[in-house]
């Protein structure tokens, strides 16, 4: 994931035009040539380098994130998850307005004293800036409201963490927004999707009792028709070993409301046969999947795996607000279907009777491929151009494997599809540029096809930057990268690369946001690469490829009158001090 997110500003650098400026003959040659720093001394007196000015920016939230990263992942702070920075559009279904009368304002001033005051507190890290924040804000403020009127012992929160940076640090916060729930002082993650009812129900969860007796008909319709997923038990006391079992299931689970009953009229109403052996545990939901029946041992275990993989639908439609249940889903492996609206209806039936043979295994979701907000940039995340209806499998964020389905779309087939991509039988496919025609640069173009036989030769020290085109530190890195490499040009065993990490993908590449440095030691490729941390200065980068080389290497240096020419002129046209270079 991401470093943590500020405020969206540019650490610009000015970047002057710089004269080579080499010593006269007769200095340079008083320089005994035993010096293992020579080379070190040549750059920053001749690059113009001021060792001690770091050039990596500290303010832009471009620094650490890919276009879209993932379907595990917490929400990318630079860009909207979906591609638009003013989030989802209000329709009636979502509260229109944020009337925050019940939402607390914490600084670092404050942070602490309210959370000694208030035992029960829900906080919301959050940036001005960030549509997703913006998204949330009516449905949070709406939440905050609602358990007020209930009467529930809980404030909810928000601190804008662009203005207390060191605050959301210290809460180790890495997107926005980022909701944490504070009991005592102790913080946890909040699991839960980030709407007002979602948000109402999981707090209530976790103050209420863990499960609720249900022994009035009126008390059970109002579950029934009112709770989108519940789980009903239906014993022959509601204490004992079976509700203690029961109880603690229930506090594996966050999102469900777990019941149990004694009642033989209101097991009915839970399509339970009154005269069924007891214990009996069913799942409803308001789907067409509705009623789920629980057929293993009654232990908290098995009931809450039980519930785990069954609370979900079969398919789940890819939104801003199904999201987060997506992302924080326990279940990593996922069998994605893309279609565009009029041709979804010819495929949905057939995921959905595959899913329900991976119940507990695999997540089913469905992408819109027309849908601007979601199937375009979720689209092109994963490489997939045109129309087309299309299938594919997708290991998470952890490893970020896909796997394309090609052939015809049936039953049967995507059965053994989804078989096999839990078997670990199908072959991963990697976004790749074109390989370029020529590639003479200082700075050598990698793409994904081309890394193998660029980046892992073994006979070469390889320095790869993974950057994106829209980075703001990308782009700041880009004319000192470029003249590291004009330095360190002619130098056989060395290797100064880059690759587009939104249109290229490798397995032994995978950035942890952009820009990132990887470098690849001679003779040891089949190690992991060694990622560059150092200020992103021209001194530190050679510093750091001096250190980890396998090959040791000198710098090339060009003729001295002609350099002196060459920095005379380009002095005379500046005018500028070189040292402001960085």
């Amino acid at each position: 994931m991401a470093a943590m997110p500020t405020p969206r500003s540019f650490l610009l650098l000015l970047l002057l035009a710089t004269p080579f400026l080499l010593l006269p003959l007769a200095a340079s040659a008083a320089v005994p040539t035993s010096n293992p720093d020579i080379d070190l001394e040549y750059l920053i007196k001749n690059a113009g380098l001021d060792d001690s000015t770091p050039s990596t920016p500290t303010d832009d939230p471009e620094d650490g994130a890919p276009d879209f990263p993932g379907l595990d992942a917490d929400y990318d702070e630079d860009e909207d998850l979906f591609g638009d920075d003013d989030g989802p559009e209000e329709d009636s279904s979502h509260p229109s307005a944020a009337d925050e009368a019940h939402v607390l304002l914490l600084t670092a001033a404050n942070f602490t004293a309210v959370l000694a005051a208030r035992r029960h507190v829900m906080v919301e890290f959050y940036a001005p800036w960030c549509g997703h924040c913006r998204a949330l804000a009516p449905h949070y403020a709406a939440a905050a409201s609602a358990l007020a009127e209930q009467g529930v012992d809980v404030a909810l929160a928000k601190v804008d963490a662009t203005e207390d940076h060191d605050l959301a640090q210290a809460h180790d916060v890495q997107g926005y927004p980022t909701l944490l729930f504070f009991i005592d002082g102790v913080p946890r993650d909040y699991s839960g999707e980030r709407t007002k009812d979602a948000i109402v129900a999981w707090i209530s969860k976790k103050l209420g009792p863990a499960v609720q007796n249900l022994t009035a008909v009126d008390e059970a319709e109002k579950v029934v028709t009112g709770d989108d997923v519940a789980v009903l038990a239906f014993l022959d006391h509601l204490s004992g070993a079976h509700s203690d079992e029961l109880a603690a299931a229930s506090r594996l689970e966050d999102t469900i409301s777990f019941y149990q009953t004694t009642s033989p009229d209101v097991a009915k109403l839970f399509h339970i046969d009154p005269e069924a052996k007891r214990p009996s545990i069913v799942l409803l939901k308001k789907e067409e999947e509705k009623l789920t029946v629980f057929d293993g041992e009654f232990r908290a275990s098995a009931i809450a795996e039980f519930v785990s993989a069954n609370k979900i639908p079969l398919i789940t439609t890819l939104t801003q607000e199904t999201a987060p249940a997506i992302f924080d889903n326990p279940i990593k492996k996922q069998i994605l279907l893309f279609a565009v609206a009029k041709e979804s209806s010819k495929f949905l039936p057939i995921i959905k009777e595959t899913a329900k043979s991976f119940k507990g295994k695999l997540l089913f979701v469905f992408v819109e491929r027309d849908n601007e907000e979601v199937g375009e940039p979720v689209a092109n995340y994963f490489g997939i151009t045109g129309q087309e209806t299309t299938v594919l499998a997708y290991t998470g964020n952890e490893d970020a494997k896909k796997f394309f389905f090609s052939g015809e779309i049936s039953l049967d087939t995507m059965k053994e599809f989804a078989q096999d991509f839990l078997e670990d039988k199908l072959t991963p496919s990697y976004k790749s540029d074109p390989v370029p025609e020529s590639n003479d640069e200082d700075v050598k173009v990698v793409v994904g096809k081309s890394l193998d036989q660029i980046v892992l030769d073994e006979s070469k020290d390889v320095l790869l930057e993974v950057y994106a085109p829209w980075c703001g530190h990308c782009q700041s890195l880009e004319p000192i990268y470029n003249k590291l490499a004009k330095y360190l040009r002619g130098i056989d065993s060395l290797v100064i690369a880059k690759m587009d990490g939104t249109n290229n993908e490798h397995p032994r590449a995978k950035p942890d946001g952009f820009p990132t440095i990887l470098f690849y030691p001679a003779g040891k490729k089949s190690f992991e690469p060694i990622t560059f941390e150092g200020d992103r200065t021209v001194v530190e980068m050679y510093k750091f490829l001096k250190k980890h080389a396998a090959i040791p290497f000198k710098l090339k240096r060009p003729d001295s009158s002609a350099a002196r020419t060459d920095g005379a002129e380009g002095e005379k046209s500046s005018g500028s001090n070189p040292k402001d270079e960085l």
